[in-house]
């Protein structure tokens, strides 16, 4: 066997099992065809090491013909085979922790959830996360040797670098922690953390509506907005892991306040407490952005208004992002996406009034898959990713 990197046969044939396997641990399930593509290895050659995969009892066929939203993909898929290994996923939302399991071939294994003032106790929530953990490996009786990593979402920009949180406003709590350290610290395994529009992008791109496309935009539209980006099948982070905080365009420098400290942020006219605010009481309830988005999906004309007007800012705003990246589709998730064509139709005209021609004419706006357990799922998928674990190819 030669040295790592050395250019030899066996290098070359160990490194190019390590890319097959790469591509399988990030999709659960693919087609040797899609594999080739991912991987930019000839058919041929992802046709021997898959073989060679089987023979080593690593890598089994699945029926794959009712997995995709699409039709035209081949039958026969394949999965990584090894039951034992697993990954956790945390979520931090600010009044909740939830964790979740998954196994190699991203089946969900099991959840647990606990209701916190997430925001404002930091430690409280990363030990109840680890006693989460804990209490989800007990039920399902899974040795804890075998987790192999963990991913982390928490709901605001991240500091790449630094493993923290990156707005002490969202997480004022959070300020100067470690936070992928902590929990490295409490579960004994490697952890990576993301902002909860990436970790719905990832969640999209692995079990939803972005699993049949490499290029996308994924909007989260909630409390707060914010986009994760999938170019070429993978997460643009940027240079410190703010890209596609799109609720800080500017669309009015007169506009309001926004707790960036910036004027006419796209938050402070579609987020949801601008939504909550423009509503208002109604018939002399005091309503959350659930209430209103229950209402505006029965019918209350004065709540479809105003998803329907923030629906038209954050088109303005995703215009702008067609125009950069020209992405394939736009996937909007978030509570507020619950609300259907309510909030999607004018989206689109936005979109087609602001964007150019091409780019306009091309995307395709729809739903997203995931509302509730988009972040966690994502967390799963961020894990399954980041990973530093090899399984035994040779």
């Amino acid at each position: 066997m030669g040295k790592a990197g050395d250019g030899t046969l066996a290098w070359l044939r160990d490194r190019n099992r390590q890319r097959v396997v790469a591509v399988l641990r990030t999709q659960g399930r693919i087609s040797q065809a899609d594999i080739a593509r991912a991987t930019g290895l000839s058919r041929t050659t992802v046709s021997t090491v898959v073989g060679e995969l089987k023979d080593l009892g690593l890598v089994s066929d699945v029926d794959g013909r009712g997995s995709q939203p699409r039709g035209g993909r081949p039958g026969v898929q394949l999965i990584l085979q090894d039951p034992e290994q697993v990954v956790a996923g945390i979520d931090f939302g600010h009044s909740h922790v939830s964790v979740a399991l998954a196994d190699l071939a991203h089946n969900v294994l099991g959840e647990q959830r606990r209701d916190l003032d997430v925001s404002h106790q930091a430690a409280l929530a990363l030990d109840t996360a680890a006693g989460l953990f804990l209490e989800l490996i007990g039920e399902l009786g899974v040795d804890r040797r075998l987790v192999i990593g963990a991913g982390i979402g928490i709901p605001g920009p991240v500091d790449l670098g630094r493993g923290q949180a990156g707005s002490a406003t969202i997480l004022p709590g959070w300020v100067g922690l470690r936070i992928a350290s902590e929990m490295t610290e409490r579960l004994g395994v490697p952890a990576a953390i993301e902002n909860d529009a990436n970790l719905g992008a990832l969640a999209e791109l692995t079990w939803g509506a972005g699993r049949d496309c490499t290029n996308f935009a994924y909007i989260k539209a909630a409390t707060g907005i914010g986009a994760g980006i999938v170019i070429d099948g993978k997460l643009l982070r940027g240079a410190t892991g703010t890209a596609g905080e799109i609720g800080h365009t500017t669309l009015d420098e007169a506009g309001p306040l926004c707790y960036c400290g910036n004027r006419g942020c796209l938050e402070t006219v579609a987020s949801g407490p601008a939504i909550v605010q423009l509503v208002g009481r109604l018939d002399g309830e005091n309503l959350t952005l659930s209430r209103i988005v229950e209402l505006a999906s029965d019918g209350d004309l004065r709540c479809r208004r105003a998803i329907s007007d923030a629906g038209r800012e954050i088109g303005v705003a995703v215009a702008g992002l067609c125009n950069l990246i020209n992405p394939e589709r736009v996937i909007i998730g978030g509570l507020l996406s619950r609300t259907g064509e309510v909030l999607l139709r004018p989206l689109r005209e936005s979109i087609r009034r602001h964007a150019v021609q091409a780019a306009a004419e091309s995307v395709d706006v729809r739903a997203a898959v995931f509302v509730e357990r988009a972040e966690l799922l994502g967390s799963l998928a961020l894990a399954l990713q980041s990973s530093r674990e090899r399984i035994p190819v040779k």
